[in-house]
């Protein structure tokens, strides 16, 4: 029998909130007495990979916040990368290129010259959407912290200890997944008190022994296309939560929840959770409500409101 788990509904018309600083100052009012947490999601979890972007402007504080009104998802995903001054901002490119109005390394810039770049949306996202200036991730975390659960890949792992720090500070440590597909660094996430998603492609399925990695890992995110007896080996594997990527139609959904994994990465969060699961397949539960219907229907009919800095 399919079950839909509810989550708690934030409460109606709390919209603007006190947000967790990294002084640890006061916490949203929706935490209650903690946050939410990995620890409090549903058996089966919807992710909005880098916010969901076919429906939104990958990793951009307007895609996020759409992705979060509109509730189609539990967890938001964005990849980080780090400045030469050691600043941790949002994208995914090791270069500016191609999602912006500027060109050359992200690690070359710093974060005054960070605050100058503009990002470019794609036409292939659907609604309209502004120019904006990418975010950083402390600007990430102060946002959403505690409100959903946010996955950040580490795409620079020398930046692993300054996010460790960050979302100490904030009191994020259930809250805050960091992801990596080096084993080594999901190890030393978990070494520093954090929760560790490793993410792994087909290719290195065939050959991965993930039951190896249950002692550190809390979270393996694997490649939807890989072969089903590697699918089946990394659920089997003792790791406690198997995560699918990046899946975006509802009948490679229902492939990856049929084999036993208990999460779908989708750039289409939307598109999925409008698309009722197979009846061999567990369905995707609802999502949490958002912080009020008119937003949600404002952000679904024209995407999020603009951020400004």
């Amino acid at each position: 029998m399919v079950t839909r788990t509810v989550f708690m509904g934030l409460a109606a018309g709390l919209v603007s909130l006190a947000l967790a600083g990294p002084g640890g100052g006061p916490s949203p009012l929706e935490w209650g007495a903690a946050p939410l947490t990995v620890d409090g999601l549903p058996r089966i979890v919807q992710v909005a990979h880098r916010g969901g972007a076919r429906e939104v402007p990958e990793n951009s504080m307007s895609g996020l916040t759409a992705a979060y009104e509109r509730g189609t998802a539990q967890v938001l995903d964005l990849d980080t990368r780090i400045l030469r001054d050691g600043t941790v901002v949002v994208l995914h490119d090791a270069t500016l290129n191609r999602t912006t109005n500027a060109r050359g390394p992200v690690r070359a810039l710093t974060l005054r010259d960070w605050r100058r770049v503009r990002l470019r949306p794609s036409d292939a996202v659907p609604g309209t959407w502004r120019s904006e200036r990418p975010p950083t991730v402390a600007e990430v975390l102060d946002r959403f912290g505690g409100r959903i659960v946010l996955t950040l890949e580490a795409k620079d792992p020398g930046s692993l200890d300054t996010l460790a720090a960050m979302i100490r500070a904030r009191r994020l440590t259930r809250s805050v997944v960091v992801n990596s597909n080096d084993p080594a660094v999901a190890r030393r996430a978990h070494r520093l008190g954090l929760v560790s998603q490793l993410w792994r492609s087909a290719a290195q399925l065939r050959t991965d022994r993930p039951e190896r990695w249950a002692s550190f890992v809390d979270i393996l995110d694997v490649d939807h296309k890989a072969r089903e007896i590697d699918l089946v080996r990394a659920v089997r594997s003792g790791v406690p939560r198997v995560w699918a990527h990046t899946v975006n139609t509802p009948g490679r959904r229902d492939r990856a929840l049929a084999l036993g994994c208990d999460g779908i990465v989708t750039d289409a969060p939307g598109r999925l959770a409008s698309a009722p699961a197979a009846s061999s397949a567990p369905a995707a539960p609802a999502a949490p409500a958002a912080p009020s219907a008119s937003s949600a229907s404002r952000a679904a009919q024209r995407g999020a409101r603009p951020w400004r800095a």
